[in-house]
């Protein structure tokens, strides 16, 4: 749930990184530029690792540092989770310190250290935790989204493959709302039922010429009737996977004049639009008009 919240939070962002290192000429480095923005995001990690202990484990006992080997839990959505906050975290900061001036190598270096150093610093929050734990697996995840985008960067110079997410409202919130959530906010951070985390790419970008640059495949991947972390039966239900395949729109290829518009494209670029979709589930093939 936390990582959905930091991601919601990037996105408020969308605008300065699009306009700052995408629309950004400049090439020369920055002192003064390297210094505020330096300045903005240690401030901001500070402050939000600070209200997240106060929000968040205030209420919780604490105890020793320790392990918590939680990589079975939501049957490995919230991994996923972490994958695409630290993914797109380490995009954003990476146009940021672009615009700064630093050279491609430092400024991939910086986002990423500054990335798995944040993620890090709450998994030491919750190593102290008595309901929680210090996860190898959270860790493992974290370090996947980092590498997705270090990766492309690296020997593509662009990001082919994109994660994404969609999320829509299930029936499994009423029956634990304490958990899965008592609305839609809630269940938008907690029903891991609702949420669904793509991959994204266009052929386009492999060299098929013939394929629209803008219309990309989507893999998916959700669970259903998963009702407490741990258990595969919970009051009778059995959980389950579901693997996706559909069609996706890739709004950056979207030719815009206006600054903000081209912003709120980058932003909305995280989401996977509804398409209608194959759905592969407990051996079977069904089809939906319109997934989210």
């Amino acid at each position: 749930m936390r990582f959905i919240l930091i991601f919601i939070v990037l996105n408020v962002f969308g605008p300065l990184r699009s306009q700052t290192a995408k629309d950004s000429v400049e090439s020369i480095f920055s002192s003064q530029r390297f210094t505020l923005t330096t300045t903005g995001i240690g401030l901001t990690s500070i402050g939000s690792i600070y209200g997240l202990n106060k929000l968040w484990y205030s209420n919780e006992n604490q105890s020793s540092f320790h392990l918590f080997n939680d990589s079975k839990n939501w049957m490995q959505m919230d991994k996923m989770g972490h994958a695409f906050t630290v993914y797109h975290l380490t995009r954003g900061l990476n146009e940021i310190y672009t615009w700064t001036g630093l050279s491609q190598k430092k400024s991939l270096w910086t986002a990423a250290g500054i990335s798995m150093g944040y993620l890090s610093a709450i998994e030491i929050l919750d190593g102290f935790s008595e309901t929680w734990g210090f996860s190898l697996s959270d860790m493992a995840f974290n370090t996947l989204g980092m590498g997705l985008y270090l990766f492309q960067e690296h020997y593509f110079q662009r990001q082919i493959f994109k994660p994404k997410f969609s999320f829509h409202q299930t029936r499994f919130a009423e029956q634990r709302p304490d958990v899965l959530g008592n609305n839609f906010i809630e269940s938008l951070l907690k029903d891991y039922n609702g949420q669904t985390y793509w991959l994204s790419f266009s052929p386009f970008q492999l060299g098929v010429q013939q394929w629209p640059n803008w219309l990309m495949l989507s893999f998916g991947h959700s669970i259903r009737g998963r009702l407490k972390g741990d258990a595969p039966i919970y009051e009778g239900i059995e959980s389950h996977r579901e693997l996706l395949f559909s069609l996706d729109i890739d709004l950056s290829q979207i030719s815009v004049k206006s600054k903000l518009l081209k912003s709120f494209l980058e932003a909305l670029n995280t989401l996977k639009l509804p398409f209608p979709s194959i759905l592969y589930t407990n051996g079977k093939l069904t089809a939906r008009p319109l997934y989210f």
